[in-house]
């Protein structure tokens, strides 16, 4: 029987003066890709805010990878987010920094063991196709070379889940299709995906289970 990696029973949810979920129910198994849809506005962004702890619901129970996120102490917070990956549509690099150094950053973070560091950079780093560029700076990088790079620094700790807010959204088609490769092929390994797109052409390109989130509901679709 497959696990719950994610597991929302009953949740309402009202942030930034609107409510994005009223008494919701999801669930998302360990190894399964899921996309994330809804119109403009619906608050698909809030929804992965909910499960990394940036913001809390009002009601109801929420649980990722094994935490109970209504119970979860603020010390605990940074323990139940290294437990998963975060994809960013803005990249949210460090300008001043090596795309090498930024992924070193994010394990010197989490106590890596420093000995061990470079290796597990060039590994990641190859598992992007950017093993090449580790000197470049982040803004000498194209858009989904960047992206790439997000990717790699939110699989340094070999999360059982990744999130991702849109990742192909400020890319080209040659570029989406890159990142899409790079996901599909994390996913192969046994990570759990959650992608929020706005995208249709790529749900039917490579299709997986679909979620909507609209009327405060989270629905799967039939595609």
């Amino acid at each position: 029987m497959s696990e719950s990696i994610v597991q929302l029973n009953n949740v309402s949810l009202n942030y930034d003066h609107r409510s994005i979920l009223i008494d919701a129910n999801f669930k998302l198994e360990q190894q399964e890709f899921v996309y994330l849809i809804g119109p403009t506005g619906v608050g698909k962004s809030s929804f992965l805010k909910l499960l990394y702890r940036d913001v809390v619901a009002q009601s109801g129970e929420v649980v990722v990878n094994g935490y109970q996120l209504k119970k979860l102490k603020l010390k605990k917070v940074p323990e139940l987010r290294r437990s998963m990956g975060i994809v960013f549509q803005d990249f949210q690099l460090l300008t001043d920094r090596t795309i090498f150094e930024n992924v070193a950053f994010s394990l010197h973070v989490t106590g890596y063991p420093n000995s061990k560091i470079s290796t597990k950079v060039n590994e990641l780093l190859t598992l992007v196709g950017l093993s090449h560029r580790f000197k470049q700076m982040p803004q000498d990088l194209s858009g989904g070379e960047q992206q790439r790079v997000v990717i790699a620094r939110a699989l340094a700790n070999e999360p059982r889940l990744l999130l991702a807010d849109e990742p192909t959204g400020n890319l080209d088609p040659d570029a989406s299709k890159e990142i899409m490769d790079i996901l599909l092929n994390i996913h192969k390994k046994g990570t759990a995906i959650l992608m929020v797109t706005h995208d249709h052409s790529l749900v039917k390109k490579y299709p997986s289970r679909t979620v909507i989130l609209k009327d405060g509901k989270v629905n799967d679709l039939d595609i």
